[in-house]
């Protein structure tokens, strides 16, 4: 047998300040710490433990168990009893339901950007991707899928919708993560670049309609992608 000692992914989570509400923060950085993690990674440890999330938050145990019931009522992780708490992920017929939902949650964001959103808040779109140009997306795959995912953030922050944001909250831990494992397959950075273009063009042109259509057909071209190739979800 090998002695090769493989390095997971897994959780980070930092020490509790006793100056917050302790259960409300021991929850939120626990929830931050899950959907900052792709799930999806071939090296992603799903497994949580107890005793090491209460060392790395320097708190006891009772307070950890309480947070990953409320985790789990969110569908975020599930405690099987004798066996420990595990993150979920989603099945291939699950995500593409969620791709269809958060497809009309971010074309309905785009459409209200049209309407309410600033000048300012729209150029900021097109200044993230300023430092990919011409063969440098692929070259920073890493630093592009992270652009990536603050690009769909920012669409639905710009809403200014607070409940339609609430509603993908649940959304984005599954979505990131599956952004982010394939960012880099079948030549979507290049063609998600130029997707992102055309929607920055139509919001700042306040062409609703046009910009809720890219939108939504830009999430649906993932579901088209994720339902066609990837097969590690079976």
């Amino acid at each position: 047998m090998s002695d090769r000692i493989v390095a997971h992914a897994e959780l980070n989570v930092e020490p509790i300040d006793a100056n917050f509400s302790l259960k409300d923060k021991i929850y939120e950085s626990l929830k931050q710490a899950i959907t900052s993690m792709n799930i999806y990674a071939d090296d992603a440890e799903l497994r949580l433990d107890e005793r090491r999330l209460s060392e790395k938050l320097e708190i006891s145990r009772t307070p950890v168990r309480e947070a990953l019931a409320r985790l789990e009522q969110e569908g975020l992780v599930h405690i099987v009893p004798r066996r420990g708490v595990y993150i979920v992920r989603k099945t291939k017929a699950e995500i593409l339901e969620m791709i269809t939902v958060w497809a009309a949650l971010e074309g309905m964001a785009a459409r209200l950007i049209t309407q309410n959103a600033s000048n300012e808040e729209i150029a900021s779109l097109r200044s993230m991707f300023t430092t990919f140009e011409g063969e440098t997306v692929q070259a920073k795959i890493d630093e592009y899928s992270s652009t990536n995912i603050r690009f769909h953030q920012a669409i639905l922050k710009m809403s200014h919708c607070k409940l339609l944001t609430d509603m993908a909250d649940n959304l984005f831990i599954h979505m990131r993560s599956i952004r982010a494992r394939t960012i880099s397959e079948k030549d979507r950075a290049n063609r998600s670049i130029i997707d992102h273009m055309h929607i920055i063009e139509a919001l700042e042109k306040r062409d609703t309609e046009l910009a809720e259509r890219r939108v939504r057909e830009h999430t649906l071209n993932l579901g088209a992608h994720v339902e066609k190739h990837v097969n590690y979800l079976e």
